[in-house]
């Protein structure tokens, strides 16, 4: 499989295979999707290929996985600080598939924000998700947020998307809108995926080189960025490091590493 894929992205093929492989889990999961709907009828759903770009079409994944995300979130962002009056920020909110679930969890003293390159997804969100403030960005920074605006941000599976030039400019800008002492976490591909790397790939990841799996559209789910514990180290620079938890590999499917940041003053 591996040296399928390095093949068709080798010949700039890979977004067209993407497309086929949605069109068939499209007919693939129809009668799931059917049940979810019947089962949760007063749930706005995106799209189904905004579904398919964030979770394979998997309308439980999509919106009970995000509860359990957003809970997840808050688990670990309150051993460190109380969920109480913060300002909220889901850099790369796709189609709102945790965000969404976070006022309820957290309460309304909080204030929730979502950004995204992808001007459709922000579009949706904006139509159908309530009490969450949604912007647009570029592939670039900046944001759109004044200088330390935020308590919190949290990137669920965004830098696994980008180029090495935009780790360190994207990085560095999530810490200008973040407050002093405000916490930023990000889930990263380590090394629970060496495996899906091809030989010449674990040489780099082994050497601590941040891996790029390129030749497609840059943000696209099918552009990857895989993490060497010491480029990220490298990455976060003199911020505190509050904790790195590596991803498991659970039945065969890899987990991703979670990595917990506070800005230094």
């Amino acid at each position: 499989m591996i040296w399928f894929k390095k093949l068709i992205r080798k010949f700039g093929i890979i977004l067209l295979a993407d497309q086929v492989q949605y069109y068939y889990l499209l007919l693939r999961t129809r009668r799931s999707r059917a049940a979810f709907k019947r089962s949760n009828p007063g749930v706005a759903l995106p799209p189904t290929y905004f579904i398919y770009e964030t979770f394979n079409l998997n309308y439980s994944a999509y919106y009970q996985g995000g509860l359990e995300t957003a809970k997840w979130l808050v688990d670990h962002l309150s051993k460190y600080k109380k969920p109480e009056n913060l300002n909220i920020l889901d850099w790369g909110c796709g189609p709102g598939r945790t965000i969404r679930h976070l006022p309820g969890i957290i309460g309304d003293s909080s204030r929730f924000f979502g950004t995204d390159y992808n001007k459709e997804y922000i579009a949706w969100c904006s139509s159908n998700i309530s009490k969450v403030s949604f912007a647009t960005n570029n592939l670039t920074p900046p944001l759109d947020y004044p200088s330390g605006f935020f308590d919190f941000i949290y990137g669920i599976s965004i830098f696994t998307h980008l180029s090495e030039k935009m780790h360190y400019a994207w990085f560095e800008e999530l810490m200008r809108v973040l407050k002093p002492e405000g916490i930023l976490i990000l889930t990263l591909h380590g090394e629970a995926f060496y495996d899906r790397l091809t030989e010449v790939e674990k040489k780099q990841f082994a050497a601590g080189n941040l891996v790029i799996k390129g030749n497609t559209k840059e943000g696209h789910r099918t552009y990857g960025a895989f993490h060497p514990v010491s480029f990220v180290r490298t990455l976060i620079g003199n911020h505190s490091l509050m904790e790195f938890i590596p991803g498991k590999n659970i039945n065969g499917k890899p987990q991703q590493d979670l990595w917990m940041i506070r800005k230094t003053a």
